[in-house]
């Protein structure tokens, strides 16, 4: 099973439904340590990302991908909007030509997602960022496909990498952005950006399981 356009566009359906969803919580964990802002600002983003899908029907992975991040850098405030936008843009231009994409070669589509992260937010494992949750989920993928298994297995591997990613980081002092700002205060905390990619993550997941 590879990961086809159909399955990006579901995705980024479910993606935008569940950030609405989840809309006040994020803000709330964004105002314990943050500008009060991340989930009112991903869900604007991905509101803006939801209207264009009907747009990129039959269109290549790349096209959407960097669609959204086009969006998001438009639509999205804060430092979420460039990171993000930073992401898709990166996994886009490592899906570039290919009308699917096989899930070893999706390693690699969510590796260059990752390096965005470090490239734009200059972060490390263990900032208490958002990259957090993502490293453990890229490299649960990877091991999983290494291993055998199939898209949706390595995905599952993936969201379960993102969720321990996410809840470790409550006991951290934040090292980067406005959190750092607070030092120990920051500590006692889930991090609002790794809970947004957790989120990332889960509903990419969902996405492969319902294909």
């Amino acid at each position: 099973m590879d990961v086809t356009p159909d399955i990006i566009v579901r995705w980024l359906d479910n993606y935008a439904a569940v950030l609405a969803e989840n809309r006040n919580y994020l803000t709330e964990l964004d105002g314990a340590i943050g500008d009060n802002d991340h989930g009112i600002n991903m869900d604007r983003g991905f509101r803006a990302v939801r209207d264009a899908l009907p747009n990129q029907e039959g269109k290549p992975i790349d096209d959407t991908l960097k669609m959204v991040s086009r969006t998001l850098i438009k639509t999205v405030g804060g430092a979420s909007g460039p990171l993000y936008g930073t992401v898709f843009l990166r996994m886009g231009t490592n899906a570039a030509g290919k009308e699917t994409v096989s899930p070893k070669d999706f390693a690699s589509v969510l590796a260059a997602g990752r390096q965005g992260i470090v490239d734009r937010g200059k972060a490390e494992v263990g900032d208490k960022t958002m990259l957090d949750a993502w490293d453990p989920a890229a490299r649960a993928y990877a091991e999983a496909v290494e291993a055998g298994q199939d898209l949706p297995a390595a995905l599952q591997a993936a969201a379960a990498g993102a969720e321990a990613g996410m809840k470790s980081t409550t006991p951290l002092v934040a090292r980067k952005g406005r959190a750092s700002y607070l030092g120990e205060r920051s500590a006692g905390h889930q991090d609002p950006g790794a809970t947004s990619s957790y989120l990332f993550f889960k509903t990419l997941r969902d996405a492969a399981q319902s294909g």
